[in-house]
């Protein structure tokens, strides 16, 4: 069961003044301006895996785990509610090119990937949904709300942040609720300043197209580094697995069906070679290996491991371009009225949980040693050092990591 939680808090005032109350009358006075209105210049920004290296930057010889899909998504949401400099910081860090499209086509593009990525399937649960808690005294744009419903298929509820108690509880029921008790807990601290809290959250489990025998699981040296070592529990199974040596990156990169078509990928460059391959990893890179995959006859050993990866986004996207929503320069003027909101914080959580029976969570990276095995003569691929991981639906990065210690 893959799982990501992403949480966003907006925040009256640079100094976190307390927001002005409006009279109930003022509450209909609804300002009618179109949301799309700032252009942005073409980025070749490749926004999945520059936050990736952003945050291996700032957890050096750490587990990574993110969902960039939905903090692309998250993104994409808040720049509906953006005008200005902001909504151009937004836009152009996410890679999105608005000289070839309309920022239109980018909401309807999320929005027909939505639909897409929520149709039932058999033996693979994915949902997908994002919430506003909105203050009750919120003077709120209908056509921020009314674009939120329609393409991005958020819900809405009515919170009273002064019972910043009840407003934790509130939330923090809901996500649990929606990652099935995975984050029980997610909000630690309120303090009746805040007006807004976006939630998206993704929930993913599936079970492997062939799963691995629990029997056949031993334990084994994982090597955090090459002098240091753990004892995990490293699954063991012969078979046809998609595979490619990306010779460029000084990798193998092999592919993992799951039931109802998603894939899982586990790369593990050669000793001493993961930094070459972080700085390698682009959308392009990825396109050639799901083209150039061969099925190949080996015996794999994959470890057993859960990990899990939490940031504070609002630190580490200023380096992607992002940054004045954060600050008092924000102009979030299609959200509210209000003049002087930003956003406090930028919450990120993800789960995984790999096993012989599929996957719970998401995220990983990969460490590979290749030899050849005299048993039935097929190679054996054994990821015993940090390898990376990505989970793929339909060409879509849905989770993305690096497994240093499982």
């Amino acid at each position: 069961m893959q799982l990501f939680l992403f949480v966003c808090l907006l925040l009256l005032g640079p100094q976190g003044a307390s927001p002005r109350r409006h009279h109930p009358r003022e509450m209909r006075k609804k300002v009618k301006e179109p949301l799309v209105e700032a252009t942005a210049a073409p980025s070749r920004r490749d926004f999945v895996f520059d936050l990736y290296r952003a945050l291996a930057s700032t957890t050096p010889d750490q587990n990574i785990f993110f969902s960039p899909l939905s903090v692309s998504m998250s993104l994409a949401m808040l720049a509906l509610g953006a005008r200005s400099n902001t909504k151009t910081q937004i836009l152009e860090g996410l890679g999105l090119d608005l000289q070839a499209r309309s920022e239109d086509e980018v909401h309807h593009g999320f929005q027909r990937l939505l639909h897409e990525l929520t149709q039932p399937r058999e033996d693979l649960q994915l949902s997908l949904g994002s919430t506003l808690f909105i203050d009750r005294k919120l003077d709120i744009q209908d056509t921020f709300l009314s674009a939120m419903r329609t393409l991005y298929m958020a819900e809405a509820f009515s919170t009273d942040f002064e019972d910043f108690v009840g407003a934790k509880k509130q939330i923090n029921d809901y996500v649990a609720k929606q990652t099935k008790g995975k984050v029980a807990e997610l909000l630690k601290d309120l303090d009746g300043t805040q007006i807004m809290v976006l939630v998206n959250y993704i929930f993913f489990k599936a079970k492997w197209e062939t799963s691995f025998n629990p029997e056949d699981t031993q334990e084994h040296n994982f090597y955090v580094s090459p002098e240091a070592f753990v004892r995990v529990p490293m699954m063991n199974r012969q078979d046809r697995y998609l595979y490619f040596l990306d010779r460029n990156l000084s990798c193998v990169v092999l592919g993992l069906h799951y039931q109802g078509n998603a894939t899982a990928l586990f790369i593990l460059p050669e000793e001493g070679k993961m930094r070459q391959l972080e700085e390698g990893l682009s959308e392009k890179t990825l396109r050639k290996w799901l083209k150039m995959f061969t099925k190949r006859q080996l015996e794999l050993y994959l470890p057993k491991f859960s990990i899990e990866g939490s940031y504070q986004l609002d630190k580490v996207l200023p380096r992607l371009g992002i940054s004045d929503v954060f600050t008092s320069h924000a102009d979030l003027s299609a959200i509210t009225s209000y003049s002087n909101i930003q956003v406090s914080e930028m919450l990120h959580k993800a789960v995984v949980e790999v096993d012989e029976s599929g996957t719970r969570a998401a995220a990983a990276t990969a460490s590979v040693f290749l030899f050849r095995s005299a048993r039935l003569g097929a190679p054996i691929l054994m990821f015993s050092r940090p390898f990376l991981l990505l989970i793929v639906d339909n060409n879509n990065i849905l989770f993305a990591g690096k497994v240093v210690r499982p």
